[in-house]
C-alpha cells in the first residue's frame, strides 16, 4: 500500500479535530443544532488553515443520518462513509482554478434543479472561488442568491478581495485565522505519538514556527523531517539541517558584529552559513524573526517574555544582552532593511551578494539618508565624543616660512585631461543622482580622478565600497557613465586614505579644473 502524507492521513473528520478555528466551528455547530443553516457560505483565509476540510465536514454533517448532539457527523452511517470516500452524488467539489468558465457553472446550475436521491442536501464546494471568470461569476449569481431549499453552496478562497461584491453579499462570510504556533505544535506532537515517532519538543516548536500559521504546511515540513530521519529520534539540529535553517547562536553572532560595525566578522558569519549549506532566503526570514524578538524585548520590561518569544531561557539571556545594547530606532532600522532585503531577494540570482550588500548598509548608516539612518549616525558621533575623538597632529613648520616637514607633494598630471573625463568630473553630482538608492549612497562618498594613462579613476574612502561596486554595481555604474557622455567609458576603482589629503594620493581634478559643487 502506498504511503499517505500526514496532512491527508490525519485530515480532521469531525469538528472536534479542527484546530485553531473555534469561532467558526462553534457557529456552524449552533446552526446545525438549531437547524438555521445558510444557503451560501464563504470560507476565507490563508492556505492550510482548514477551509476545505471544514467544508467537507459540514457537507457530511448536513447529510448525516445519525448526527451527534453537538452537530458533528457520526462518521459511521452510509452517507458519511460515501461522502468521505468521494462516492456520494450529494457532494460536488469543483476546483475553480481549473474549471472557471461559464460552461462549468452552467453544469452546476443544471444539476441544482434535481433534488438529492438520498440525504437532505446537495452541497457544492467551490475551491479557489476567486479564480472564477467574470462570466462564470455572473452566471452563478441568481442561483447563489435563491437556490432550491435542498442546495448549499460553500465557496473557499485565499483572496476574497478578488471576488465580485455581488457574490460576497450573497454569502455568510467566515474568516479562517492563521493557526498559532502552540496549537500547531500540539497537533504535531499528537500525530507523531500516533505514528510512534520520537521527537524533541524544541524540534516540533521550530517546525510549527516555520509553518507560518498553516497546519498543512507544518505537517508537510514535518513529513519531510520524519522521512529523512526515519527510525531515529527527530532532534532540533536535524530539523535545522533538513530545512536549511540556522541556529540562534549564529544570529547572535551576526547581531554583535553589526552592532560593532565589524564587517569582517559579519562576512565570516555569512561565509559559515553558506558553507554549511543553509538556504539564504530562509536565513533572512529567520533573522527577521530574531530581530522581532529583540524589538519585543525593547518594547517590554523583559519579564515573562520566554513564552511570548518562543525561545529557550539560555537564548533569552543572550537576547536581553543584545537588546540592552541597541536602541529601538536601530532595531526598527534593521527590521526595515531586512524586510526590504527579503522582498528583493525573491528575484535575485546572487542572493549571497545581496545579503552582504544589505549587511554593509546596516553597518554603514552614512550610506542611507532616511531618518533612522541619520539617528544612527548621530548616536555614533555621540559615542565618539564620549570616548574622545582622536585629533591629527598639526604639521610642524620650519623657520622662515619654509615647507612643513610633514606635508606631501600634490599629485600632478603629465597630460591634459580628456574632454569626456572633464565632463564627468564637472557633472559628478548629476551622475551620482542618477544611480539607484543604494548605489547613490556609495557614490556620494567617492571622488573622480585620472591617472597618467588617461583612464578615469573612481576613488572611495572605504575599500569595502570598492568591493561592493565590483560585486554588485559595476555594470550599472558603467551604463550610467556611458549614457551621460554618449560613449563607452573605461574606468578603474581605487580607495584612498581619508586621513590624508586626497591630492597627495590621486590627481585632484576638482582643484586642477577649478570646479566647485553646489552642496544641497
Amino acid at each position: 500500500m502506498s504511503y499517505t502524507a500526514l496532512y491527508r492521513k490525519f485530515r480532521p473528520q469531525n469538528f472536534d479535530d479542527v484546530k485553531g478555528q473555534d469561532h467558526i466551528v462553534t457557529t456552524l455547530r449552533n446552526q446545525l443544532k438549531m437547524n438555521r443553516l445558510g444557503h451560501a457560505y464563504l470560507f476565507c483565509g490563508t492556505r492550510g488553515t482548514g477551509k476545505t476540510t471544514v467544508a467537507k465536514i459540514l457537507a457530511r454533517a448536513v447529510n448525516c443520518l445519525s448526527p451527534l448532539e453537538d452537530g458533528s457527523p457520526c462518521g459511521e452511517c452510509t452517507m458519511c462513509k460515501a461522502i468521505a470516500a468521494g462516492n456520494s452524488l450529494n457532494v460536488s467539489e469543483l476546483d475553480a482554478a481549473s474549471n472557471n468558465g461559464v460552461d462549468d457553472v452552467r453544469t452546476i446550475i443544471e444539476e441544482v434543479s434535481y433534488p438529492p436521491v438520498e440525504g437532505r442536501f446537495k452541497v457544492y464546494i467551490l475551491d479557489e472561488a476567486h479564480m472564477l471568470s467574470a462570466g462564470a461569476s455572473n452566471a452563478l449569481l441568481k442561483t447563489l442568491e435563491e437556490p432550491p431549499a435542498y442546495v448549499i453552496f460553500i465557496l473557499a478562497t485565499t483572496d476574497p478581495a478578488k471576488l465580485p461584491v455581488t457574490i460576497l453579499s450573497r454569502c455568510q462570510r467566515y474568516d479562517f485565522k492563521r493557526i498559532d504556533i502552540n496549537t500547531i505544535a500540539a497537533r504535531m506532537k499528537e500525530l507523531l505519538d500516533a505514528e510512534g515517532v520520537q521527537v524533541e519538543d524544541k524540534a516540533v516548536q521550530y517546525v510549527a514556527r516555520a509553518a507560518d500559521g498553516s497546519m498543512r504546511d507544518g505537517l508537510s515540513l514535518l513529513d519531510q523531517c520524519v522521512a529523512f530521519n526515519f527510525g531515529e529520534v527527530l532532534t532540533y539540529d536535524k530539523v535545522l539541517d533538513i530545512l536549511g535553517a540556522v541556529d540562534t547562536e549564529v544570529f547572535s553572532r551576526l547581531t554583535r558584529a553589526v552592532m560593532s560595525s565589524n564587517v569582517s566578522a559579519a562576512m565570516n558569519t555569512v561565509e559559515d552559513v553558506v558553507m554549511q549549506g543553509r538556504e539564504i532566503g530562509q536565513f533572512v526570514s529567520d533573522y527577521l524573526w530574531y530581530l522581532r524578538n529583540i524589538m519585543l524585548l525593547k518594547a517590554s520590561d523583559g519579564n515573562d517574555m520566554e513564552e511570548v518569544l518562543n525561545i529557550s531561557s539560555d537564548n533569552l539571556v543572550l537576547l536581553k544582552e543584545e537588546a540592552s545594547q541597541l536602541d529601538m530606532n536601530a532595531v526598527l532600522r534593521y527590521i526595515n532593511i531586512f524586510s526590504e532585503l527579503q522582498q528583493n531577494m525573491r528575484y535575485a540570482t546572487q542572493k549571497r551578494i545581496m545579503l552582504e550588500t544589505y549587511l554593509i548598509r546596516l553597518m554603514r548608516p552614512q550610506m542611507d539618508t532616511d531618518i533612522s539612518a541619520l539617528l544612527q549616525r548621530v548616536k555614533d558621533l555621540e559615542k565618539k565624543f564620549e570616548n574622545g575623538i582622536p585629533m591629527a597632529a598639526a604639521p610642524v613648520y620650519a623657520a622662515d616660512g619654509a615647507e612643513p616637514s610633514e606635508v606631501k607633494k600634490k599629485i600632478t598630471l603629465s597630460r591634459a585631461v580628456p574632454e569626456d573625463i572633464e565632463q564627468i568630473v564637472r557633472d559628478w553630482p548629476v551622475i551620482v543622482g542618477r544611480a539607484d538608492h543604494l548605489l547613490k549612497g556609495i557614490l556620494s562618498k567617492s571622488k573622480p580622478s585620472m591617472n597618467d594613462s588617461g583612464v578615469l579613476l573612481i576613488c572611495f574612502e572605504d575599500p569595502l565600497h570598492v568591493r561592493t561596486i565590483e560585486d554588485a554595481f559595476k555594470e550599472q555604474l558603467k551604463t550610467i557613465l556611458s549614457e551621460h557622455v554618449g560613449k563607452e567609458v573605461d574606468f578603474e576603482l581605487r580607495s584612498f586614505d581619508r586621513k590624508e589629503d586626497f591630492g597627495t594620493q590621486f590627481a585632484d581634478l576638482e582643484t586642477l579644473l577649478n570646479i566647485s559643487y553646489d552642496v544641497e
